[in-house]
């Protein structure tokens, strides 16, 4: 155990002492996560828009009056004059959505006919316009509503009243700090440890350390454990931030987040050692972490639902362990995750690091017999 304690000691302090690794592990997670904060967003504001008001009535304008008021478009709306720049509005993105209010709008309303509004949307950007054309829809059915009662009609419909559990104003850094936590903490675990046998080769140490009295055992697990403690140390420190400086709320077990971060980043440190054993230099290191870090996070649920990639590929992502981690990230943080569930998520977490660490550790050692 000395043995190996003394190892430990030796990789941290090659960490620490070297002052590009001491500001690649603080500060390009901090920025990372603010930067994904606010603006990796997928809240819809300042949306410029165009208006093609062709109804010169007073109801078509009191609609134009709203979409201008509204804080979902913030002023930034364009005022066509025919349908003609309606195609040249959107072709050259000056807008994402126009809204087209025909001419008979007004007149229809005061005949007591159905009158009609339409959203023409730009497809390329397509979550963009499905979020707009459903704040435009809600608009639309609030002016419906206050219309029908100023002139005294009874109109049968059905009121839908949306709530939000755990997170109320569906603020999205409420979603995006729990997964940077677990994605940062994995980030910086990798680095650590795919960086460690590279720079023992890179600077001609690393056969000065086979014949040292250690054996490769002891050796895998020296290299291990410095990049457990430095993922810890980076999750604690995003979990700090985003709770006290950014106010996202922390609703369940500290013991139980820090356990389940403890055997995600003692599984990751496995796929870094793999990963470092196979490489020569350290910037081959990097390069074989950033082509890990990207399926991984793709196929984790952060950016997309698992639920919606294709049949076939979502038994895939039970391999991926940051997908259980993200889970328990988000319950613990968000909805006060029991323990039950934890556990649910974090066995497989468990057996997938046992598979890494342990598949690492003999191709590891195999390649320095």
């Amino acid at each position: 155990m000395n043995q190996i304690l003394s190892l430990v000691y030796k990789e941290l302090l090659a960490v620490l002492r070297d002052t590009k690794v001491r500001i690649a592990i603080l500060v390009p997670p901090l920025f990372q996560l603010f930067i994904f904060t606010f603006a990796a967003t997928l809240d819809v504001k300042d949306v410029p828009i165009g208006i093609l008001n062709r109804d010169s009535g007073e109801q078509g304008f009191e609609l134009v009056e709203r979409f201008y008021g509204s804080k979902t478009f913030n002023k930034k709306i364009t005022f066509l004059k025919s349908v003609e720049q309606i195609a040249p509005f959107l072709d050259n993105q000056k807008g994402i959505m126009v809204v087209s209010i025909d001419e008979q709008f007004s007149r229809n309303l005061d005949a007591g006919k159905p009158s009609t509004v339409q959203l023409i949307c730009d497809g390329r950007k397509t979550n963009t316009a499905q979020i707009l054309a459903g704040y435009a829809g809600e608009l639309i059915n609030r002016y419906n509503n206050d219309y029908t009662a100023t002139v005294g009609r009874v109109v049968q419909k059905v009121d839908l009243v949306p709530r939000t559990w755990f997170n109320p104003n569906r603020i999205y850094f409420w979603y995006n700090i729990p997964c940077l936590v677990a994605i940062l903490a994995m980030l910086t675990c990798l680095v650590v440890t795919t960086q460690s046998v590279a720079r023992e080769r890179e600077l001609g140490t690393f056969d000065q350390l086979l014949v040292s009295p250690l054996i490769p055992v002891q050796i895998v697990i020296g290299k291990i454990i410095p990049g457990i403690l430095v993922g810890l140390f980076e999750g604690a420190l995003m979990l700090t931030v985003g709770t006290l400086v950014l106010g996202v709320p922390f609703t369940g077990s500290l013991f139980l987040y820090f356990l389940s971060l403890f055997v995600f980043v003692s599984s990751m440190s496995g796929v870094g050692l793999f990963i470092s054993s196979i490489c020569s230099t350290q910037q081959q290191a990097m390069l074989g972490t950033f082509i890990f870090m990207l399926p991984t996070v793709l196929l984790s649920g952060f950016a997309t639902p698992v639920e919606n990639m294709p049949t076939w590929l979502q038994p895939v992502t039970n391999l991926i362990n940051l997908k259980f981690m993200l889970i328990i990230s988000k319950g613990l943080f968000l909805k006060a995750l029991p323990a039950r569930i934890v556990f649910e998520n974090l066995w497989p977490i468990l057996l997938i690091g046992v598979f890494n660490v342990v598949g690492a550790g003999l191709f590891f050692r195999r390649r320095i017999q």
